[in-house]
Order: C-alpha cells, then structure tokens, then sequence
C-alpha cells in the first residue's frame, strides 16, 4: 500500500483499480443500500449469494469495527484489490481449478471466501463473522447517534490512515452519513506521513473530483477539506495559514511533548484555540486508556482556562470515540458543558470499520448530558460551513 496518497495510483471505492475518485454510489447491493437511517452498522446483506468484493468489504468493516489486527484485516482488503483488478471470467476459471491463492494477495481464507461467494453461497467466514459482530458497539446514546449528521475527524492512506479516500466516503455513505470531514495529519507529524502543503493541494483537487462524482450521480454526500493539524510548542499551527485558509474544517490537536509543564501547555493550548483558523480541539488530554499502544496518562493543563478560551472563540471541544482514548474524561467533559463549549462528536477513524466508533462518543454524550444543540456535526451541511468559517 503506497503511503504517499492515491492521487496516480488505481483506487475506488473497494481497492484499487480505476480512477482514484470512483465511488459507487448505485442501489445495487454494493452498500449503500444498507445504510442505516438511525446510524451504526449497516445491515448485514440478506442474500446468500454475494458478490466477492461485497463478502471481502464487509468482512473488513466488521473486523475493523471489533479493533482486529491490522495484519488480518489487510488480508481482506488486498485480497478485495485483487478480485476488483482480476476479470470475472478468471476468478471462475481459478476457483474452478483451485488456483485462486495463486494470485496476489489472496490467502487460505480469503481465498475460500471468494470461491463460495463464486459458487453462489454466502461465506462461512462472514457467517460466523455476523454472529458474534453486535448491531450497535454499546448500548445508549441512540438518539445522539440518530441526530448526527457528519463525522468531523478521519484519515485516509493519505497519512496514516489503512484505506484510501473512496472506501472512507463509501462507508460513511452505508453508516447514514451526510457529509465527512476527511483530517489527514500535518507536514510535522512524520511518524503518521502528514501531509506537505504540496500535498495537501493535491489531496484538495481528488475531493473536489470525488464530490463532483457524487454529485453527477445525485448523490446527497458531501467530503469535506479538511486537516488535523499540530498544534507546535509556541501554539502556532503546523500548516500554513494560506493552505489552511482552502480547507472546510480545521481540527486542531497537540502530538508532541505531551508531558510539558502545565502552565506551558496551557498557554500552548489557549493560543492554538484563539487562531482564527482553528475550529475542533481534538483529543484535548493525549490520554490513552488502553489498546496496542498501551496506556498514557493526560497531559496537565487548566482545563478551566483552556474551554472558557474555546468558549469565546466558538471552537468546539471534541469528544474523540476512539475507545483507546475516551478523550476528554468525564470530568473535563461536564466542565466544557458548564463552561458553554460547543462539542464534536467525532470517530477519529483510521478505517473504515472504526468510523463506527462514533458511537461510543454518542453513549458518552448522553450520558454526560451534552446539550444536542451544540454538537456541531447534528447541524446541518451549510449551517457546519458558516460557523467553521468563522
């Protein structure tokens, strides 16, 4: 998988053939008809039989979704590139003579998924799969879930996302969203391939391309520009203020020395808030709870000072879904309810599947008693672009 972005490489809504900014946006049993008004997983396909890429892409989801390995869950997806590159007429010949492992990226299990899907059987693996998979990752929060509109933090294979653009629109698509904000990483942030300026234009002019594919066919889909951005020591931010300036939505976030002082950090922090470019806090604490990379204790600042400064500036606080890191805390999040804050609820998804984390920030908005007006991403597509406009 390249990491330096899909703009000149073959990507499409499943993998990676075709133009980069292909979606499929028919009724045809390729996903979006199993959207979900209310939100959360998209109802499982009722057919037994199955097209390939539909058993390899929902497996993927579902994998993605229970925080499976990263190495399983790209067998399904390269095995997913493969069968969209490989001639129908091949596959059969293939599964016939028991020569599909044969092809690149195909192993014993994915190769038995596309043979009984081949054979006009729904696959074991994805049974089995659907069984154990809940329709909803925790229960409570089902009203916020239902009234959100759009997700405001994702990255793609642009950065340190595992899937390109299209397969993050795509699902987004199948989970009910109206629009995506699509936030890969800064130039500053090398661990995760952030984005050059040069870069993110590119990027820029695949989403203008995507969305015009989406309207051509009448699709009510919007991705959005957009960016995580690092926040630095000095509290600058990590991108310039032309490039920042062409994009939707800036989500803005701290990385690095997340152990600095309090008062420093504070002050880092504060000034990030009063750039007029900044419009998402994201994460606000760096904790992390538990999960691969294991546990990291929340950074130490005024929390009281930092959502009176978001206050004012009309910078929403976000509340990131990632079960690893539940950010901010309880506590902090009912001081950024008194304190008048707006909120983002937002997956922070670096896969498809994960885009369904959401809904554990949802449990934990209603849980807390956010105010459903000021979650951000509940409002509508044109009145998003006006506050994070300024």
């Amino acid at each position: 998988m390249t990491k330096t972005g899909r703009d000149d490489a073959n990507a499409t809504a499943y993998g990676t053939v075709g133009d980069d900014s292909k979606i499929d946006t028919k009724n045809d049993g390729n996903g979006s008809a199993n959207g979900r008004a209310d939100g959360g997983m998209p109802d499982q396909l009722n057919d037994d039989a199955m097209e390939p890429v539909d058993a390899l892409r929902r497996i993927a989801f579902l994998l993605e979704r229970s925080r499976a390995g990263t190495y399983r869950v790209q067998a399904f997806r390269h095995a997913c590139d493969t069968v969209i590159k490989t001639p129908r007429a091949e596959l059969e010949r293939r599964s016939a003579e028991g020569t599909l492992a044969d092809l690149p990226g195909i192993g014993k299990a994915t190769e038995a998924v596309i043979a009984a899907c081949l054979h006009g059987t729904r696959p074991q693996y994805l049974i089995d799969l659907e069984a154990t998979s809940p329709r909803r990752l925790i229960e409570g929060g089902e009203d916020v879930r239902a009234a959100l509109r759009g997700d405001c933090h994702c990255h793609s294979d642009w950065s340190d996302g595992g899937s390109p653009i299209p397969e993050m629109v795509a699902t987004a698509m199948e989970l009910g969203h109206e629009y995506l904000v699509l936030t890969d990483h800064s130039p500053r942030l090398k661990v995760a391939n952030g984005l050059t300026a040069e870069r993110l234009r590119t990027q820029l002019a695949l989403i203008d391309r995507i969305n015009q594919q989406l309207a051509d066919g009448a699709t009510d889909f919007t991705l959005l520009k957009g960016i995580e951005v690092d926040i630095l020591d000095d509290g600058e931010l990590d991108q310039s203020d032309a490039m920042l300036a062409k994009l939707d939505l800036r989500v803005v976030s701290v990385h690095s020395k997340l152990k600095m002082s309090a008062p420093a950090m504070t002050r880092r922090m504060i000034a990030a808030v009063r750039h007029p470019r900044s419009n998402i806090l994201g994460h606000c604490t760096g904790r992390l709870v538990d999960g691969d990379r294991g546990k990291r204790a929340q950074s130490s600042f005024d929390a009281a000072g930092v959502f009176a400064a978001c206050a004012e500036e009309g910078v929403a606080v976000e509340i990131n879904s990632r079960p690893e890191r539940c950010d901010p805390p309880d506590d902090l999040v009912r001081m950024a309810i008194e304190a008048g804050c707006l909120f983002s609820i937002d997956s922070d998804a670096h896969a498809p599947g994960q885009l369904d984390f959401i809904e554990y920030g949802c449990e934990r908005a209603a849980r807390l008693g956010v105010p459903r007006h000021r979650i951000v991403n509940t409002w509508p597509l044109p009145e998003l672009l006006d506050w994070a406009a300024g």
